[in-house]
């Protein structure tokens, strides 16, 4: 008994030893800058970087694989934080905000049914390709709303939501929650939006919307610096060379194309 109790210590004795050769061994040394990084960023761990957490960016950034300005929460101040610590240069672009392309709410968008259902978009989609006659409209359920970790969203008066620019961070939640895709992340000096994504016909647009893009061209024909396509009956801006005039706006004949600066939001 007592050799055996004695066998068994020395057995541990030895494990211990061994293991504790091996954590000297094959030690890794975390780089510090991971830490003071990590403590920089906001913390809000909402995945806009790409990454699964902000400790996760704050190690890809120091290692060399994302860039200072890879965090869309902090803006170009922490931008600025971020490079000056790791002695970088990088040059802050224009803040993205998210736009939803649809104006089909409840004055404009025709309705199949009354729903009763879970207050979830994905769950109406599945009803007979969700409550309106347009299957390409917001749902209206506010999937989007309810993914926003920073107040950026709320619901508007027509049943469609709207995006307060001030605290979208452009983390992109809401556009994965839409299931129909229809929330972009666009310069924010961009506001000229064609807000529809209906790819039917002119005559089925009018039968389910008073406000959609009915493929006219007029948009196309009348753009000054040519910088709008119609491809499968929807009007598409291209933003990165649109002058912001305002021409589309002022001749779409169903005001599918505005300018989202003129658009109300409850602060």
């Amino acid at each position: 008994m007592i050799a055996a109790i004695v066998t068994l210590a020395a057995t541990g004795f030895t494990a211990g030893l061994g293991l504790m050769y091996a954590s000297k061994k094959f030690k890794v040394d975390k780089d510090e800058r991971i830490e003071k990084i990590n403590e920089m960023l906001p913390a809000a761990n909402c995945g806009g970087c790409g990454y699964p957490g902000c400790m996760a960016l704050a190690e890809a950034i120091v290692k060399g694989k994302a860039s200072p300005d890879a965090c869309p929460v902090g803006g170009s101040e922490l931008t600025n934080q971020i490079a000056s610590f790791m002695g970088m240069e990088v040059s802050t672009g224009v803040k993205k905000v998210a736009r939803v392309c649809c104006n089909g709410g409840n004055e404009n968008g025709i309705v199949k049914y009354d729903y009763y259902g879970p207050k979830d978009c994905n769950s109406v989609t599945l009803l007979a390709g969700g409550l309106k006659v347009c299957t390409y409209s917001c749902v209206g359920e506010g999937s989007c709303i309810k993914s926003c970790a920073f107040d950026a969203m709320y619901m508007g008066d027509d049943n469609i939501p709207r995006i307060r620019p001030d605290k979208c961070t452009s983390c992109g939640k809401c556009v994965t929650a839409c299931p129909r895709k229809l929330i972009k992340l666009i310069d924010e000096d961009k506001p000229f939006i064609v807000s529809c994504m209906s790819k039917d016909k002119g005559p089925d647009v009018k039968k389910a919307c008073k406000v959609g893009c009915i493929g006219c061209k007029m948009c196309e024909k009348k753009c000054p610096v040519g910088v709008i396509d119609v491809d499968n009956f929807l009007a598409v801006i291209d933003p990165s060379g649109c002058t912001n005039c305002g021409t589309c706006e002022e001749v779409c004949p169903t005001n599918a194309i505005r300018n989202f600066h003129n658009i109300k939001i409850k602060l």
